[in-house]
Parts: structure tokens; C-alpha cells; sequence
């Protein structure tokens, strides 16, 4: 097998596998605003939970943490410990890079 025919059947491959993982929701599609968002520097949490839909309240409420201290986190006027990041991560359904960078 020629080298094009082989990454040809290898690209074939991993788009099946992407549309698999997106079909049972392993993957997902992030749209174009939201990543021009987080690439321009904007608050990751305030993004991420924006993209989900959620209030800072009920967000705050469901990752157990003070609406004041989210605020704090989102304005940047305080870091956020790596535990409540986890926290956040797990509502919003993202990994730790995805709020890190």
C-alpha cells in the first residue's frame, strides 16, 4: 500500500472515530464565537459557563461555592484553588485545560 493510500485509510479512520465519540457525546462541536471568546482572553469560567447556559448563581450553587467567590474568580480579582477549578470543571462538563488554558 502506497504511503497517500495508507493516511488516506488512517484520515478515514479518525473522522469515524471523531463522529463516533460526537455521536455518543464524548466529543462535542464548540462554536466559532465561543472559541474566538476564549482565544481573545476573556474569563474561561464566564465563558464556559455562558456556552452552558447556566447563571453564576446556579453555577456557584452546583459546583458548592459562594456567588461572591465565583465573581471574584470570573473578574479575576482572585484565583480560584485547583479544587474549586475541579469543581467548576465538572458542572460546566470541561477538563481543567479547558478553564487553565
Amino acid at each position: 500500500m502506497s504511503p497517500s493510500i495508507a493516511e488516506d485509510n488512517a484520515d478515514r479512520l479518525a473522522v469515524a472515530e471523531f463522529r463516533r465519540s460526537l455521536a455518543v457525546g464524548d466529543e462535542e462541536l464548540i462554536p466559532a464565537a465561543i472559541v474566538d471568546r476564549l482565544l481573545s482572553g476573556e474569563n474561561r469560567v464566564r465563558v464556559w459557563r455562558e456556552h452552558r447556559g447556566l447563571s453564576a448563581a446556579a453555577l456557584a450553587e452546583q459546583a458548592e461555592l459562594s456567588q461572591a467567590y465565583l465573581s471574584q474568580i470570573e473578574t479575576g480579582k482572585r484565583d480560584g484553588t485547583i479544587e474549586t477549578y475541579r469543581k467548576v470543571a465538572a458542572v460546566l462538563k470541561v477538563s481543567l485545560d479547558d478553564l487553565l488554558g
